[in-house]
């Protein structure tokens, strides 16, 4: 995904706020390819908010929180980091259903020529994708394999690296077999891992993977892989 799709993307579910928003809504005006990017974004985002039924906060609850705020005079910055922070987890949040949503259209809808969303798209194999939790947390590792270009896409956008360590993730072969290594896992991005066609013809519905953590760099070629800190298996779209 370009900078440009995810730009779209935040304009089109209304993420973005400010001198990026006035800037976005200018190039909606000037430059009919964003526009068109965005209007592609909007048409296949907003059925997602379908099956979310409204819910109304009560009515005396926003005046409680304007009113706590102007109270506390001191805590000008604790206020604005909180907002910050807010924003940086829509954001998170958000980037983990654009990157789903792009994920099926790049391939369930795979375009003729080029890879714009405005191309004329056609039917491709069905994806796989897995969601590993990481541990106790409420984190999860999202990958998405997309057999007709035999390539991987791993989100990582909720993760955080320790700069110790790297994590990388492994298929479990159903023979039991020695792990096939699926790439070092990019703490906070959303990489493409593109496969060699002996790992490739592995993946099925159901076959498992791990996630393992590693020396920074990866496991050595020399070492054995490193302690398994998540688990789980690819799931039919």
């Amino acid at each position: 995904m370009t900078a440009d799709d995810r730009l779209a993307a935040e304009y089109a579910i209304g993420l973005l706020e400010g001198q990026d928003l006035l800037d976005a809504r200018g190039r909606v005006a000037s430059d009919p390819a964003f526009a068109q990017a965005v209007e592609w974004w909007e048409e296949r985002l907003a059925p997602l908010l379908d099956g979310i039924a409204e819910t109304a906060p009560p009515e005396q609850l926003f005046a409680r929180i304007v009113a706590a705020i102007d109270a506390d005079t001191g805590a000008g910055g604790e206020v604005v980091t909180l907002r910050r922070k807010v924003q940086f987890w829509q954001r998170t949040a958000a980037a983990g259903a654009i990157a789903a949503c792009a994920a099926l259209a790049a391939l369930v809808l795979v375009p003729q020529t080029g890879t714009s969303p405005s191309s004329t798209p056609q039917l491709a194999a069905a994806p796989l994708v897995a969601s590993i939790p990481i541990g106790d947390t409420p984190l999860r590792l999202g990958v998405t394999y997309l057999p007709d270009r035999k390539e991987l896409l791993v989100s990582a956008s909720g993760l955080t690296a320790d700069g110790v360590h790297d994590h990388e993730l492994w298929l479990v072969p159903d023979d039991g077999g020695t792990l096939r290594s699926l790439g070092v896992v990019q703490a906070g991005a959303e990489k493409r891992v593109p496969l060699d066609a002996d790992t490739a013809a592995l993946i099925h519905d159901g076959i498992g993977m791990v996630l393992t953590r590693e020396p920074l760099g990866g496991k050595p070629p020399e070492a054995s892989a490193g302690p398994v800190v998540a688990e789980g298996a690819f799931d039919s779209v």
